[in-house]
């Protein structure tokens, strides 16, 4: 069994979907998308966690280009196929106190998207990336500008404009490799072995981080992305900030640095070194967006922000180019999906029930919902990365990474976790504590699917916090001979 069933079912799934109406449409979503997880799980009890790529396909498709159809699982790869198969569920199961207008055509494109994102994340063929890189940008355009709120076409077109135009960059950077090849492919392994100069890899980085950045965002390219992620669908909101801003972390390991290890820190006219800009940059993110999420009244917003700041953290991980660093950013791409997806689920359960997201007209809600004030208390502690939550041992590897790059970095990066503990735990207590008043006393707690779904994030907050073992070995292997491979490709010129 190879990969390229965990590619195509959902395409076939968003088919079939599209035949559906109404709860027919959304049962059916939810069911394909299970199989689904099923399908990664059964892989992953396959999985032999080394540094090798396992359930490939390697075939031709246009090789009068040199383009084939090459995909395949190493240790990093599960751990993005995990994020997505896990999450895409959850994230139907989120939607059935929701009626959709053409409900059949929404849960295709949620379909259709889950293909573009593992697409992405298996893809070993530069023209084959690219075409996952867009094909899961479509369906997220159409969801936010169908079913967004009332600012959805002017959010969703900057959206596209920003995300579309950095991927032409990425694309440029992907031609030129081909160029160089000697074999004329696009096959990820042969760039890897290019040999380019360190001038020539500093363009290629500038072309990827482009992408990459706009995606993740990282600042100054964020601005898309509070205004997109306020407007769309809760669904909308959750599948971009689960899983597809995902999309440029892995692009950042996968593609940018081993492509241009010496890009990296060299010098191009005009320019510092990228080293010493995108680590700013990641800095000023983290602690930009921690200020701004102070100032929110929307929760959703504030969530919004929160993301920022922790993606910031994340990228600056990667960048480090060390085992805890790179190692605690993996993790953490699976853990800020599951509390991410859990904070936007727990505002759409609040907007649902009282039509507002205005934490001023909040209050003393825990009084009539204990179990919703249960689950949103264990996502806050998740989010906040307390010990014994999910959180905890990604920031922890995170600033590990960072503090071998520099104590100063570290100290900066840290103001995460304290900005984010401050302004978390006074959206807990502002929407949860106090008296009730007129609005929130007509409050009811969790139901049916709503249960559900929060319990299994609360769980897999506990347990990975508790136990996060199993899934750094998943990746361990990988990640040691990924970090080797581009520090030693480095040392030449540092020398």
């Amino acid at each position: 069994m190879t990969v390229s069933i965990l590619i195509f079912l959902p395409v076939i799934a968003a088919l079939a979907v599209l035949l559906f109406k109404n709860d027919a449409a959304k049962h059916a979503a939810l069911t394909f998308s299970v199989a689904e997880l099923g399908i990664a799980l059964f892989f992953l009890s396959k999985f032999v966690p080394n540094a090798s790529v396992q359930f490939g396909i390697d075939t031709p498709w246009i090789p009068k280009f040199g383009i084939y159809f090459s995909a395949g699982i190493d240790g990093i790869s599960m751990m993005m196929v995990l994020l997505t198969t896990i999450l895409v569920p959850l994230i139907i199961l989120t939607t059935y106190k929701h009626q959709y207008k053409n409900a059949g055509a929404f849960y295709a494109l949620v379909l259709f998207m889950q293909a573009g994102l593992l697409l992405v994340f298996t893809a070993l063929d530069g023209f084959l990336f690219y075409v996952g890189w867009e094909a899961a940008l479509i369906p997220i355009y159409f969801i936010c500008g169908l079913w967004g709120g009332q600012n959805r076409i002017k959010v969703t077109l900057k959206f596209f404009i920003y995300t579309f135009a950095g991927s032409l960059f990425m694309l440029v950077g992907i031609i030129y490799l081909y160029t160089q090849n000697p074999n004329h492919t696009y096959d990820l392994h042969e760039f890897y072995n290019l040999g380019l100069t360190p001038t020539q890899q500093a363009w290629v980085f500038g072309a990827f981080f482009l992408a990459f950045a706009i995606k993740i965002p990282v600042f100054p390219f964020h601005t898309w992305q509070p205004d997109t992620y306020t407007e769309a669908p809760s669904a909308g909101s959750m599948m971009l900030a689960g899983i597809m801003l995902k999309m440029g972390l892995y692009g950042i390991l996968r593609w940018l640095l081993p492509n241009a290890p010496l890009g990296f820190i060299k010098s191009i006219p005009f320019m510092v070194s990228w080293e010493n800009t995108v680590i700013v940059l990641c800095l000023i993110g983290i602690i930009y967006a921690s200020i701004i999420a102070f100032t929110q009244k929307d929760g959703k917003r504030l969530a919004a922000y929160s993301s920022i700041a922790h993606v910031g953290l994340i990228a600056l991980g990667l960048f480090t180019l060390t085992q805890q660093g790179v190692q605690g950013a993996l993790i953490q791409m699976l853990n800020h999906g599951i509390n991410i997806v859990g904070l936007f689920f727990i505002w759409d359960i609040i907007s649902r029930r009282l039509n507002t997201r205005d934490m001023g007209q909040l209050g003393g809600i825990a009084k009539k919902a204990p179990l919703f004030a249960t689950a949103f208390l264990i996502i806050v502690l998740g989010t906040v990365a307390l010990p014994l939550t999910n959180g905890f041992i990604g920031e922890f590897l995170l600033l590990s990474g960072v503090y071998q790059v520099g104590i100063v970095f570290a100290a900066l990066a840290g103001l995460t976790i304290i900005f984010g503990a401050v302004y978390m735990l006074r959206m807990y207590k502002n929407v949860m504590q106090g008296e009730t008043n007129a609005l929130t006393a007509t409050f009811t707690d969790i139901t049916g699917s709503e249960k559900l779904v929060l319990a299994i994030i609360c769980i897999l907050i506990i347990v990975l916090g508790v136990y996060p073992q199993p899934i750094l070995h998943i990746s361990q292997a990988s990640v040691d001979k990924l970090v080797s491979s581009i520090v030693f490709k480095t040392i030449g010129i540092n020398n």
